[in-house]
């Protein structure tokens, strides 16, 4: 024991026989660890009487209790649920979250990301899509010894190192539904091109309707960018056209809002004129009239797994308990789907 002075995270370590970063997971009051070694640290930090000092503990660790969130996304909704899903990680640990925009079209945006990394001395960083999808990204994170996690619409890593969602396969399920109502002519508001979620969100969308045998004219096709304005304007394109579709399933909830905006300025009735299916389950979905059908993405629960993942480390003291890595979309039914008009 210290003659003198304040106990550090170096004594409980060295009387405890474990590593510092075994005792901060402790204080963090992480799941990656076994009863046992908790137990005997958490003894020993009550006999020294050890108070954590954040800064203290970053010295020794050499990394700042920060989580970062990088992400280049217009959807400021699903920014905010991923910001949820890691606060709900990070409450009641000493970690704080940091949140980085990126441009991914610059030029500059690896060395703006290093440098970002390099001053913020991050603990670990979420990677959100479509950043997430840049491998070089990910490159980046492994060459400074930045633990990272990739989020996605699809596998992009191993398990450790990511969270994805089964997007094709609940879109194809979503699509399925409409054909099921006696959908055939059905548009889609398909997500930014460069988006993995787009594209895996319209390869479930054009499976659904060729196993159907239904055809998908390109006039049946509209892009959007996942903002309500780009929905509106998709929706425009969709409804000209002859004859106009029977439905419409948008590659998210703020482009079916637009959608939805669009059809009630030609006095269209949801969903006895044109039926509606959304993607995320957003507040949105439940606030529109009719409240819409959706695809819910459970994003917030891929964020907090994401970040139980970035605290939990790889120490030898540490028992693993395996946070998914796989998370299942689901069909919401509300009221925005009906059968096609007579």
């Amino acid at each position: 024991m210290r003659k003198s002075g304040q106990p550090t995270i170096n004594d409980v370590a060295r009387i405890a026989g474990v590593s510092k970063k075994t005792v901060s997971r402790v204080i963090n009051r992480s799941p990656l660890l076994g009863e046992e070694t908790r137990r005997r640290v958490e003894e020993v930090i009550g006999g020294l009487g050890y108070i954590p000092n954040p800064q203290a503990r970053a010295l020794a660790l050499r990394r700042n209790f920060l989580i970062g969130l990088v992400h280049d996304n217009p959807n400021a909704q699903t920014v905010m649920n991923v910001q949820q899903g890691m606060l709900e990680a990070l409450h009641g640990t000493e970690f704080e979250m940091v949140v980085r925009p990126l441009d991914r079209g610059s030029a500059t945006m690896l060395e703006d990301l290093r440098h970002f990394l390099e001053r913020q001395r991050l603990f670990g960083v979420l990677l959100m899509p479509p950043v997430s999808e840049n491998d070089s990204v990910a490159q980046l994170c492994t060459d400074i010894g930045c633990r990272y996690v990739r989020m996605g619409s699809a596998a992009l890593d191993t398990s450790e190192r990511m969270v994805a969602s089964n997007d094709r396969e609940a879109v194809r399920i979503a699509t399925d539904y409409l054909i099921a109502q006696g959908h055939r002519r059905i548009g889609l508001v398909a997500g930014p091109h460069g988006f993995r979620s787009a594209r895996e969100r319209r390869l479930g969308f054009e499976e659904a309707l060729a196993q159907a045998g239904i055809a998908l004219p390109r006039s049946m096709v509209a892009d959007g960018n996942y903002t309500f304005e780009s929905g509106l304007v998709a929706a425009e394109r969709l409804l000209d056209v002859i004859p106009r579709p029977t439905a419409i399933f948008s590659s998210n909830d703020e482009m079916a809002a637009g959608v939805i905006h669009a059809a009630r300025q030609r006095g269209l009735d949801i969903p006895r004129d044109l039926s509606i299916i959304g993607f995320d389950d957003t507040p949105i979905a439940a606030h529109v009239w009719p409240p819409l059908t959706t695809v819910r993405w459970p994003i917030a629960s891929m964020a907090r797994s994401a970040a139980l993942k970035l605290i939990g480390g790889d120490d030898d003291e540490a028992e693993p308990v395996e946070e998914p890595s796989l998370f299942l979309s689901t069909l919401i039914r509300r009221g925005s789907v009906a059968s096609p008009p007579a």
